[in-house]
């Protein structure tokens, strides 16, 4: 399936990243954006309400962020394509219903542009601190997949790779920017639609009388269909049967909710995504993601001009966490040295799959700004004491 021309503002732009996340939502084929302004996310909202009208779509400006995310739910069960953007303590109001779009297996898309917290914290300035939140913020067992761009490029690109998982997995898919990348202007290559993919949602070919909305196929993901087909069907948070009925056993959820959780795991190796930079005969490995990546890179580059073999391994793709590729990597290398704008959220990951096979440091920072760089190559050596 390839892109609406419409939506695709093909050729060389210079944007920030905010921009970038709207262009490929627009590329990807969201039709319908719910939201509440919220620094530093807001230009996503703004860009999407300018195009929206040249290309037929619905742009609503709810009155906070647990209306945007029920929104959303609606509206892609209606059809639609949809999108909601926020930061810090938007998204922590939208949990409760991020929860409702993974019970539910709606797909949808969730940009999160992290500033500096907890609470309000510094709306205006970075933060990679909502890592945990991401995977862990609504209750009970499900799994997500979150993108991290590092640049407005990754932006537009991987906004429309949110919305391709979003619909082959039937799951909420967040892109967990952060404000340098967001409001970091750089040039923007967006292609012709005819090169941009899209992979198409999983309505049902069955009729009305043979289809069950929570049927899985062999890989573990039901059959959509939409509100005004002529179908009936039943959509709740409880835990259900395959008709969508609420069943209030232990069994019931068992079945479900291990394939809720299943759907993502066993597919875990096709969905990780991770950029390697001379990792092949690297003593120390960066692992970073969203603007940190980008703030390593001297720091890697100093330490390879003084003989130390640093590289790099960058989270495109953080949940699911790429467990395989750290493991192979722990048993070649010495350290792995984590740099994210927070006191160690994704450092615990590590240290969890690196299973004392080599040395794990954390260079924190509580966010505001960007790391030293000065700091991260102090600690590469200190890696390979």
């Amino acid at each position: 399936m390839k892109a609406d021309p419409k939506g695709v503002l093909t050729g060389e732009h210079y944007l920030d990243g905010d921009h970038a996340c709207a262009e490929g939502a627009l590329a990807a084929g969201c039709r319908f954006f719910a939201g509440y302004p919220i620094t530093p996310s807001t230009e996503v909202a703004e860009r999407v309400s300018e195009r929206f009208p040249d290309i037929g779509g619905i742009f609503i400006q709810m009155e906070d962020e647990m209306g945007s995310m029920a929104a959303v739910i609606g509206a892609a069960w209606g059809g639609a394509k949809s999108m909601t953007v926020t930061s810090g303590p938007g998204f922590s109001l939208m949990m409760e219903n991020i929860g409702l779009a993974a019970m539910m297996e709606t797909p949808c898309v969730v940009i999160n542009v992290q500033r500096g917290g907890p609470s309000t914290g510094l709306p205006t300035l970075p933060g990679q601190a909502d890592m945990m939140q991401a995977r862990w913020g609504s209750h009970g067992d499900y799994e997500i997949i979150a993108l991290c761009p590092n640049s407005p490029q990754e932006c537009f690109e991987v906004v429309i790779e949110a919305f391709n998982l979003s619909e082959k997995y039937r799951v909420p898919v967040l892109v967990m920017a952060d404000e340098c990348v967001g409001h970091m202007t750089e040039k923007v290559v967006i292609p012709k639609a005819d090169e941009i993919k899209l992979y198409p949602r999983r309505y049902t070919k069955l009729s009305p009388r043979e289809y069950l909305p929570f049927k899985p196929g062999k890989d573990l993901i039901p059959e959509m269909v939409k509100a005004g087909d002529g179908y009936k069907f039943h959509i709740t948070g409880l835990t259900h049967d395959e008709k969508g009925y609420p069943v209030m056993t232990w069994e019931a959820q068992e079945k479900l909710v291990r394939r809720l959780v299943e759907k993502i795991r066993l597919n875990a190796d096709e969905i990780v995504h991770v950029e390697e930079i001379d990792t092949e005969d690297a003593e120390v490995v960066i692992l970073s993601y969203g603007i940190s990546s980008r703030v390593a890179i001297p720091a890697i580059q100093k330490a390879r001009k003084e003989g130390i073999k640093a590289g790099q391994l960058r989270l495109v793709i953080a949940w699911p966490f790429p467990e395989k590729k750290v493991r192979e990597l722990a048993k070649k290398i010495k350290a792995f040295v984590v740099v994210e704008m927070n006191y160690g959220q994704m450092f615990y990951e590590v240290e969890r799959c690196v299973q004392g096979d080599c040395k794990t440091l954390l260079v924190p920072h509580g966010g505001g700004w960007v790391h030293d760089p000065e700091d991260i190559y102090k600690a590469i050596k200190e890696a390979i004491k």
